[in-house]
């Protein structure tokens, strides 16, 4: 069995096949997937109208009661010799299967949360001078993406084109990944009505792994004085599986120890610690080139979650905020680990990278501690670059 299809994981997912081209709900079980609809259908009736459509959305929005039924449900029916003869029946071969978003992107949130790739990135662009801005450690910095452009793992990623220092217009010669965690809401908020750090289970699903691809030249010609856009909005992709929180619990790690005091609404002292022991994978053309930790990163999903709604600002089914790039123990983009292209990585294949060429895939993948010694898979998020349109 797997570990992504174990039962201490149980991810979510949209999948169709050739027999059945019709996209819908499935969950990850050894190398096969349950369709969901039929299950539920035939074996918890009651949830039938969470699990229909083409999309979780429906799911995202039932809220934490039926995800915790389902769930309970799901357990039940892959590990009680009672049930496997019919769940067998609603089985499909992962072989067989074809991946889909898994859910609407309502809006689009990148964070910047790890004090490591922080560091890295002021030395690098703002040498002599203090790496982290001066609110940096007051507040999870982040930018408002474009939910449009969020895609499931497996599509190709064109390269981008735009202006550069020069200024000059023509493809992104600074192609760049940022390996991160997303946060998937179920269910939304009103406006006017921030949602506090314990509130974090009642409204975030799961998580999901993120490449928030990045053209790095791009994005130093325009970020001054509003920060990313054309260098980030082109595209970011997602895996295929969302690991529902409840399967976390025992990846749950207290934060690092913060050097300055903050705000209220972000003191997370004597709340349930949201840090994640989740250990990435980074993979060029098939060779390793950095294994990132995610217990390392400063700020965690709930600080991050009260921060984006503390002005008011309302929560929708189906958003989606990440951590920005994951740098703890490894760094996890190309940015970093070239030295901003100074220092070029050697592959095994003996080729070297600063930034990415046409053809390359990059593949993310990670896992964490489970009950009992097992490990939660978050699958991969994997991604090809084509050539500039």
């Amino acid at each position: 069995m797997s570990p992504l299809g174990s039962p201490a994981t149980l991810p979510y997912g949209v999948f169709s096949t050739a027999a059945d081209p019709h996209p819908r709900a499935g969950v990850a079980i050894g190398d096969q997937i349950i369709d969901l609809p039929a299950a539920v259908r035939r074996l918890a009736p009651q949830l039938a109208g969470a699990v229909a459509g083409p999309s979780l959305d429906a799911l995202l929005a039932a809220g934490p009661r039926v995800w915790a039924d389902l769930r309970a449900q799901l357990t039940t029916w892959v590990t009680d010799e009672i049930h496997r003869d019919l769940i067998a029946a609603h089985l499909v071969p992962a072989r067989e299967a074809t991946m889909h978003l898994p859910f609407t992107v309502a809006d689009y949130v990148d964070f910047y949360a790890s004090e490591q790739h922080a560091t890295n990135l002021g030395r690098i662009l703002r040498p002599g001078q203090e790496p982290l801005t001066a609110n940096w450690k007051h507040l999870p910095i982040g930018y408002h993406g474009r939910a449009g452009t969020v895609v499931v793992s497996g599509t190709d990623i064109v390269r981008p084109s735009g202006q550069r220092v020069g200024p000059v217009f023509g493809p992104s010669q600074r192609l760049d990944i940022e390996a991160e965690l997303g946060f998937v809401v179920g269910v939304g908020s009103s406006l006017g009505k921030p949602v506090e750090l314990g509130a974090f289970e009642e409204h975030v699903f799961g998580v999901c792994l993120v490449n928030d691809w990045s053209a790095r030249d791009i994005q130093a010609f325009e970020y001054v004085p509003l920060g990313p856009f054309l260098g980030k909005s082109f595209a970011t992709s997602i895996s295929p599986w969302i690991v529902p929180l409840s399967a976390l619990d025992h990846a749950r790690v207290a934060p690092p120890e913060r050097s300055v005091p903050v705000q209220p609404y972000l003191d997370d002292e004597k709340t349930p610690a949201w840090g994640l022991d989740v250990r990435l994978t980074v993979t060029l053309n098939g060779h390793v080139i950095s294994q990132p930790r995610a217990a390392d990163m400063y700020w965690t999903g709930a600080q991050m979650l009260a921060h984006l709604t503390v002005n008011g600002a309302s929560l929708r089914t189906g958003d989606l905020f990440a951590s920005g790039t994951i740098s703890g123990g490894s760094p996890g983009s190309l940015i970093e680990l070239s030295w901003n292209g100074q220092e070029p990585l050697a592959l095994p294949d003996g080729s070297t990278r600063a930034f990415l060429e046409d053809g390359d895939e990059v593949v993310i993948s990670a896992v964490a501690p489970g009950p009992d010694g097992s490990t939660i898979s978050f699958g991969e998020v994997r991604g090809r670059i084509v050539s500039a349109l």
